[in-house]
């Protein structure tokens, strides 16, 4: 079985809507992209050349749109990106010109995939598959990089309801710029005030 490990960049108040740039997402009128610039650092550097090692990858439409067309002109920032399997959700996308794409339209679909042999699945923003994976009980890791600011408005990682769920801190750490990055695993469900495993 394969593990699917969730990445994402929030805020303090969960805001994870265009972390890179400020046209990266502008969808419900969001004007604050690109808000982690202030925050990098040699540390977080060095966390995120870990992050970036090359996984298959779980992406939501909107995120593979972004980087289908920003990835293979820019693949000396993360080697190996154009390589790995890229496993989109979409209900709408069928295929890709973008090399080891493949399109998923069902939840059952990433089951199958979670079941399956092979290396971990890593899940970069993607704010709706994300909602999705968390309802339906398919997070095994998360990687929370937490900056020291709210925004008040935008898409956020805990928005649409998950089902009770237990995590363990398994690694931390904080950066020079107050970054908090954290890794959660799934430590078991949350049942009537107990958790099980």
């Amino acid at each position: 079985m394969r593990k699917i490990i969730v990445l994402s960049m929030i805020t303090l108040d969960g805001v994870m809507q265009a972390p890179g740039g400020p046209e990266e997402d502008i969808s419900g009128g969001f004007q604050y992209g690109g808000w982690v610039a202030p925050y990098g650092d040699e540390e977080g550097g060095k966390v995120m050349e870990k992050l970036m090692k090359p996984a298959d990858l779980l992406l939501g439409r909107k995120t593979f749109d972004i980087w289908e067309d920003y990835w293979p002109k820019h693949a000396d920032n993360w080697p190996g990106i154009n390589d790995v399997t890229k496993y989109v959700l979409s209900r709408t996308r069928k295929a890709s010109d973008w090399k080891a794409s493949i399109f998923f339209n069902s939840v059952s679909d990433i089951e199958k995939l979670k079941s399956s042999e092979g290396s971990d699945i890593k899940v970069w923003g993607s704010g709706e598959l994300v909602q999705t994976l968390l309802k339906n009980d398919l997070v095994d890791e998360l990687w929370l990089l937490i900056h020291p600011l709210t925004l008040g408005k935008g898409k956020k990682l805990f928005a649409d309801g998950p089902i009770p769920a237990a995590f363990t801190l398994v690694e931390s750490t904080v950066t020079s710029t107050g970054v908090i990055i954290a890794n959660y695993k799934r430590a078991g469900k949350v049942e009537t005030g107990t958790i099980g495993k």
